[in-house]
């Protein structure tokens, strides 16, 4: 009888472990997920501003060039068309 007790008593302190490494687990997965979702916007943020300052750069380039830079004169005129050609598009959704 003195056997059951004591495997019942070790049983009742294993699962009370196991219920408080439940908790800890579940309070950690709250935080990193919490955490997770700061990051994901920062990335999304840090995105933005790559993509805003890629765009200014672009405009920087083709500013050079027809300040008289002679090179990237190729990227400018390719600029220059597929720019003639996105309001061509437009122009024509206008009719329509």
């Amino acid at each position: 009888m003195g056997n059951t007790l004591e495997a019942i008593h070790l049983l009742e302190k294993t699962l009370q472990n196991l219920l408080s490494n439940y908790e800890f687990l579940k309070k950690e997965n709250t935080i990193l997920l919490q955490n997770n979702q700061v990051l994901q916007q920062q990335l999304l943020e840090k995105e933005q501003i790559l993509i805003t300052q890629k765009k200014e750069f672009d405009l920087l380039k083709i500013a050079k060039t027809i300040e008289g830079s002679s090179s990237n004169t190729k990227d400018t005129k390719l600029k220059i068309n597929s720019l003639i050609k996105e309001i061509d598009k437009c122009i024509i959704q206008l009719q329509e």
